[in-house]
């Protein structure tokens, strides 16, 4: 490998949504830095099944639904 082009490798913390917190290494940050999730493995719908919704932020999914209303979808 090549000297000095790769990022360094440290241990983070990542906080989960419901303040669980885990040690990770990671190129994010420096050595002992935070991250705060906003959607992770326990809130996001991929893993918990579809039952939350997402928020329509400036009525996209409002205005794709009556753009394609009439296709039967």
């Amino acid at each position: 490998m090549k000297k000095d082009i790769h990022p360094d490798y440290h241990i983070v913390e990542v906080k989960l949504t419901d303040g669980t917190a885990y040690q990770m290494k990671s190129t994010w940050g420096a050595e002992g830095d935070s991250m705060q999730l906003d959607i992770d493995p326990t809130v996001h719908p991929a893993w918990t099944g579809g039952n939350s919704r997402l928020m329509d932020t400036g009525g996209r999914v409002s205005k794709f639904k009556k753009k394609y209303e009439g296709l039967g979808f």
